[in-house]
């Protein structure tokens, strides 16, 4: 776990202003979007795995993203769903750090394997020919570990300089952890974390949406001159999977971060958009490619299946 030598050992998170009738309700619905964020996620990922008809570049891609849904909302629901029953507000330091450094890593690397995977579109859609050849096995597994690399080591070096100050106050101002709130917690020159954090932001936001903009660019003019209706319509389906799951992620991030850095007093407004950054995209990913995605769609239906009858005998069992 992550830690931090702080003075003050105890914080208190934004207070979720629950009226005691909806305490229960609220606790049950966010166990159940939780549980549900997990299934599905944990469907998708293990459908890749077993289906050997998913056994390509697209497919092997998109396995990193359940992954890094279910570090997100695992990150936030066990906490916040506790919260919510024993309405109590309160997190340690070493648990809040931790809890924001798993919820960063969840969104860059959400980011970061979005842009992988158009890059994977752009290179079957714009040069089908060198498809094979450029994403070999071999290549494929170098971009794969480059995406957790950059991920893990520039969010890990964003906290170690967080590590260097004591934490002095007490009050988080978000609903959960992260680090634009840890860092409004400590005391000291905090010059070098404003100037990686502002360069962190501009790698992690405008890098992908570069990447993004360009390829899409680039597969919308292939697909236009093309004169193959249905192959036309397929590209097309599935680069506006992918550019949705892209724009929820990247409004939402963005705009909670500059009601941060503006330092707004539309406090629900940046606790709904920070909220949002972390409900919804765990939620909506499995069920956006699950049903858009067509092999992934069926795959999925055989999936379960063929294992229906594993999953009435462990309810059962239990």
């Amino acid at each position: 776990m992550l830690s931090n030598s702080s003075s003050v050992d105890i914080l208190t998170l934004s207070s979720l202003d629950l009226q005691p009738t909806y305490i229960y309700p609220s606790f049950v619905f966010g166990t159940l979007l939780y549980l549900i964020t997990v299934f599905c996620n944990l469907l998708v990922l293990l459908t890749i795995a077993v289906s050997k008809k998913l056994h390509k570049p697209m497919f092997i891609l998109l396995l990193n993203l359940p992954i890094s849904d279910i570090v997100g909302a695992t990150a936030l629901f066990p906490h916040f769903l506790f919260s919510i029953i024993t309405e109590s507000r309160l997190i340690s330091s070493e648990a809040c750090i931790t809890q924001a450094f798993f919820i960063h890593i969840y969104g860059t690397g959400n980011l970061i394997i979005l842009s992988a995977m158009a890059f994977d579109r752009y290179i079957a859609i714009c040069c089908p020919l060198n498809y094979n050849s450029i994403l070999t096995s071999q290549n494929l597994m170098k971009i794969i570990f480059l995406v957790w690399f950059l991920n893990v080591s520039m969010i890990l070096t964003l906290f170690m300089l967080l590590f260097r100050f004591k934490i002095c106050r007490a009050d988080v101002v978000d609903l959960f952890c992260n680090y634009p709130s840890v860092l409004k917690l400590v005391c000291g020159d905090l010059t070098l974390n404003n100037n990686y954090g502002l360069f962190t932001l501009i790698v992690i936001m405008g890098v992908p949406l570069v990447i993004i903009l360009y390829t899409y660019v680039q597969i919308l003019v292939t697909c236009m001159m093309t004169n193959n209706p249905d192959g036309r319509k397929k590209a097309l389906q599935t680069c506006c999977t992918h550019v949705l799951v892209f724009l929820v992620l990247q409004i939402n991030s963005n705009a909670a971060y500059i009601l941060h850095r503006s330092q707004s007093k539309l406090t629900v407004l940046r606790k709904a958009f920070g909220l949002s950054v972390i409900l919804f995209p765990p939620f909506l990913d499995p069920l956006i490619y699950g049903l858009n995605t067509r092999e992934l769609r069926q795959c999925i239906i055989m999936f379960l299946r063929r294992n229906s009858l594993i999953f009435v005998s462990c309810f059962w069992l239990s």
